[in-house]
């Protein structure tokens, strides 16, 4: 079975040279800096083949260490990278977005002001249109915003998106954390419309198996099947090993057959990006 992340981080320190956001630092998942070697020891040990790399929120909108990490590692990674939402200006670079090898589409981050603010009010349609004109898959972390999602999923039906950690709460833990899974599940009547299971444990009150996630898990799994949910870790956050992660899936889910695994825990993932399953011959 090819098993593929479907989020990882990588990110270096905050320099003068490379200076973070205000208010980075108090959101980075640990002080230190996570190089692309540290990650691919904790793929390996697991026996993890792929990642996908989401550029952290904290550093601003930069792609930089990803793209490079990708160009230096084709056959494991690739990037879902992120764009300035600042204006329609910040459109122009879609069209062009994956002539760059390993860029496979955008993520966005939208649970907090003002990006949460602009999507609610309906001055994100640029990015959407030209998004869907480009082709490009959308990663999109909004949770609580549901309505909006089925909106865009409704104006845009060829567009591809991926509704990031089951648009749980970061806080959030279950049951409270599952609160909102009717209004996720309905998205699941647009067939463009997929989830990534990632970051789970860290929504959990239990150790491993993580008890009060199966449910969850299965409601979810029942409305979108095995191709459109993406298994994933966003490791750097964990409150378990790497391996409990993968094990919730490929161990502690009786609903999921062996077939249903192969999609979710990497197959599906690798479709719905267009990454090829195959490394390209140069």
């Amino acid at each position: 079975m090819r098993i593929v992340d479907a989020q990882v981080h990588v990110w270096g320190a905050d320099t003068p040279a490379r200076p973070w956001p205000a208010g980075g630092a108090a959101a980075a998942h640990r002080a230190d800096p996570v190089t692309v070697r540290e990650t691919l020891a904790v793929l390996d040990a697991a026996g993890v083949h792929r990642a996908v790399l989401v550029p952290p929120s904290w550093e601003g909108d930069r792609n930089d260490l990803a793209w490079a990490a990708a160009a230096l590692h084709p056959d494991r990674l690739a990037v879902m990278g992120r764009v300035p939402l600042t204006g329609p200006a910040n459109a122009a670079p879609l069209a062009r977005w994956r002539d760059r090898p390993g860029s496979l589409g955008v993520r966005l981050t939208l649970h907090r002001d003002p990006w949460r603010a602009l999507f609610r009010g309906g001055d994100l349609d640029w990015f959407w249109a030209a998004a869907d004109a480009a082709g490009l898959p959308v990663m999109v972390y909004a949770p609580g915003m549901g309505a909006p999602l089925a909106e865009v999923a409704r104006r845009f039906p060829d567009l591809r998106l991926i509704v990031d950690h089951l648009a749980v709460p970061v806080d959030a833990r279950a049951p409270e954390a599952f609160a909102h899974l009717a209004e996720l599940t309905a998205l699941a009547r647009h067939p463009r419309v997929a989830v990534k299971a990632t970051a789970l444990p860290c929504h959990s009150r239990l150790p491993f198996p993580f008890q009060d996630l199966h449910e969850p898990l299965e409601r979810v799994f029942e409305a979108f099947g095995p191709r459109r949910m993406f298994w994933g870790s966003d490791w750097t956050r964990l409150p378990c090993s790497y391996r409990e992660n993968v094990e919730l899936f490929t161990n502690a889910l009786p609903f999921l057959s062996t077939d249903d695994l192969r999609w979710i825990m990497g197959d599906a993932v690798l479709a719905w990006l267009d990454w090829p399953a195959e490394p390209t011959a140069t």
